[in-house]
């Protein structure tokens, strides 16, 4: 065992003995998972660039850390206020992965919704809880799940009734802050959709300038049939923190899963989304967008597996580097044998706006069934220095060009967003901030007329 994987399991040993200190023993079943998830990340230990899914991320940054557990959830009212996306919503809100009921907002919320920190619902009623936590993603999946099942103790629980319809966004807010030392958090989220059930669920990872902490989050959705989901995941967390999220989705028939995961911060970011579909006219929607500058490194892996005939996936991401950022696009559908009549399709493009910037792409296509419609392709490029010119002829300077050409080319995605908080938090990240002439909308049509020149 190397010597950081002692050092976590330390951390582990010390947080349990002063968790048992203060609040006693905890049901014996999420004893048992813990101890599960400590054995098997000792087994093993960090993943290497010599494992063939983490051939282009190296994690040594989180594995050398010497990160603490937060022992509280004080921040300003104000900064928290400065942080937070402007949208009527309800609201839970998270620092360094400790609930903050202060900093939260549940008012209101309609008959049907269960919306609570996952303390509170194991505390509550926990075994109701223990049956659907980790069966989508335990502690085999990698040595970062292992983590947070040894970790698990904070997140969030949210479930809808057969028939609910949520009219306003819920947000789960994760807030990062700037201490004397960096600290850890291994968030769980639990989502069951009902039946006829529809909601939009925004994550929001942020933090204050300078914060260095380590996230590790694992979320579980469960869609039941005809159930609608959109999932916005904004990551704008500060530039040296270090984030991975595993999000695991299981699709009954006629449900639709709707993912936005959009990647604007932090040092190391590594996210991983999979979608099961289980069901006859069960449909998955990947959208993505990262942007990349200074020394970001940024991975997506997504997996769409196709496991009943007449389901349905599309997916497109777009990568925007900049400096001597490092993405990594690795998109992979697979068809089971006798899933007839299946749609997959995915696309992914890059923008480098540096010589320096790289990407790493590789779409994937696993097929056992001949009676199917699947496509993938990526692509990477620059900026077209001749429509560069020709907006510079037009009076516009070369920094603000050179915004409006990038933002055009994520203009695919984000034409699909339709929280307008969120997607501006977008457009000012990879395109700067641009003068009132112009919008989105016009933007895209003045691309195309000046293609059309």
């Amino acid at each position: 065992m190397s010597d950081e994987t002692q050092r976590f399991l330390d951390r582990l040993a010390e947080h349990r003995a002063a968790r048992l200190e203060s609040q006693g023993q905890e049901p014996t079943w999420i004893a048992a998972r813990r101890q599960a998830g400590a054995a098997r990340f000792e087994a093993m230990g960090f993943p290497t660039r010599r494992d063939e899914a983490w051939k282009y991320t190296d994690v040594r940054a989180i594995a050398r850390g010497d990160f603490a557990l937060a022992a509280d959830a004080d921040f300003s009212p104000a900064s928290a206020a400065a942080l937070t996306l402007p949208i009527d919503a309800f609201r839970l809100t998270f620092v360094d992965g400790v609930f903050s009921a202060a900093l939260s907002q549940l008012d209101g919320l309609p008959a049907g919704v269960s919306l609570v920190p996952l303390s509170a619902a194991l505390a509550e009623n926990h075994e109701a809880v223990g049956g659907p936590l980790g069966r989508l993603t335990g502690v085999e999946f990698s040595p970062f799940s292992a983590l947070n099942t040894a970790f698990m103790e904070e997140g969030a629980v949210l479930r809808l009734a057969p028939g609910t319809v949520v009219e306003k966004p819920i947000i789960l807010q994760f807030l990062s802050r700037a201490g004397e030392a960096p600290v850890m958090s291994h968030p769980r989220i639990l989502v069951e959709a009902g039946g006829r059930s529809q909601a939009t669920l925004i994550e929001h990872h942020v933090g204050e300038e300078g914060a260095a902490n380590f996230t590790n989050l694992v979320e579980e959705v469960i869609l039941e049939r005809n159930a609608l989901l959109t999932h916005y995941k904004l990551q704008e967390a500060p530039l040296a923190d270090l984030h991975v999220a595993s999000i695991h989705v299981e699709q009954a028939r006629d449900s639709r899963y709707t993912s936005f995961n959009l990647n604007l911060g932090g040092a190391l970011v590594r996210t991983d989304l999979i979608s099961d579909l289980n069901g006859e006219n069960a449909t998955c929607d990947f959208y993505g967008l990262f942007y990349g500058q200074d020394r970001q490194h940024v991975d997506s892996h997504t997996l769409a597996n196709h496991n009943a005939p007449h389901t349905f996936s599309n997916e497109n991401y777009k990568g925007i580097l900049d400096d001597r950022a490092h993405g990594v696009f690795n998109g992979k559908v697979v068809v089971k044998r006798d899933s007839q009549k299946i749609e997959g399709f995915q696309s992914n493009a890059n923008l480098l706006l540096s010589d320096r910037a790289e990407i790493d792409a590789k779409p994937e296509l696993e097929i056992y069934a001949d009676d199917v419609k699947c496509s993938h392709g990526t692509t990477t490029g620059q900026l077209d220095e001749e429509a560069i010119y020709a907006l510079r002829s037009r009076g516009i300077d070369r920094q603000t060009a050179r915004g409006l050409l990038t933002l055009a080319f994520a203009g695919e995605v984000l034409e699909e967003v339709d929280v307008d908080a969120v997607a501006e938090r977008v457009e000012l990240a990879v395109a700067g901030k641009l003068p009132e002439r112009f919008n989105l909308a016009g933007l895209v049509e003045a691309a195309v007329a000046l293609g059309d020149e």
